[in-house]
């Protein structure tokens, strides 16, 4: 059962020259940034009470699509450099675990949109692609979930455009980026994954119109250097936790990968609670 997407790209220059598929043979010059700069910690590092027992229910669930080649990531930005993703899932959570325990909470959260309780002790970051269907179907997941446990949890959404694979990627999270500035986020984030199969220039216009934003400030905004920088921060962040394909879920520090049923948020929330 294939629960995401999973594909070799590479993102060059996001800050000035967005990226294609033309790009990936250029070679780049990559920017290191240590995670153990920032200060503080988010969570208590749930490892070894949480994460292995987590992990081993998702890659039974995830079943054959665990054994999927893994990839890189280039972004020329501030962000650290990226490198081919753990061997083991084992090795990936301890790692996410490291980078998670090493960054304020404020930093993990950022400015990026949010639902939910903003004080709550838990945090579920998804990295997500407008254009992946794997996304798209956990959008329902997520919904059920935060519907329910909206009061325990702060789910944050990151961007992860796999632009290899997903021309539209980039665009739609710019675009939507710009709704939000109009406090339209939401509502254009759940437009574009329901029209996903016709993800492009007049989608986005359409959309923006139908939620009545105001169509000089929202191209201004799609084509900011803002916007550009609001994406790379996103990138940086997943080259740190080096993920290679969404959906991907971070509780905490609990690698969570793919677009598992609400199920699976929920009993990793009971397992996270349970060590607090």
């Amino acid at each position: 059962m294939k629960t995401n997407c999973k594909h070799k790209f590479s993102i060059k220059s996001v800050m000035s020259n967005p990226p294609s598929e033309s790009s990936q043979s250029q070679s780049s010059t990559k920017q290191k940034t240590s995670s153990n700069q920032l200060p503080l910690l988010l969570g208590a590092g749930f490892f070894g009470l949480v994460g292995i027992g987590l992990l081993a229910s998702v890659w039974n669930l995830m079943g054959d699509n665990k054994a999927s080649q893994t990839t890189t990531t280039e972004v020329v930005t501030s962000a650290p450099e990226a490198s081919r993703p753990p061997a083991t899932p084992e090795e990936h959570q301890q790692l996410v675990t490291q980078v998670v325990n090493d960054l304020e909470r404020d930093v993990l959260v950022g400015d990026s949109p949010t639902l939910g309780n903003p004080d709550a002790d838990v945090v579920l970051l998804e990295f997500s692609d407008f254009q992946c269907p794997y996304c798209a179907r956990a959008t329902g997941h997520i919904e059920e979930f935060t519907s329910e446990y909206g009061d325990d949890v702060l789910f944050v959404f990151k961007n992860f455009p796999l632009t290899n694979i997903h021309p539209e990627a980039l665009p739609a999270a710019q675009a939507a980026w710009a709704a939000g500035q109009q406090d339209q986020f939401w509502p254009y984030h759940d437009a574009l994954f329901e029209s996903q199969a016709v993800l492009g220039e007049r989608l986005y216009v359409d959309l923006a119109r139908e939620l009545g934003l105001d169509m000089d400030q929202f191209n201004r905004d799609r084509a900011s250097e803002d916007a550009m920088k609001a994406v790379a921060r996103d990138l940086a962040l997943a080259s740190e936790l080096q993920l290679s394909s969404t959906p991907t879920f971070v509780m905490n520090d609990v690698l969570i990968p793919g677009a598992v049923p609400a199920e699976f948020f929920a009993e990793a929330l009971e397992r996270i609670q349970a060590t607090q």
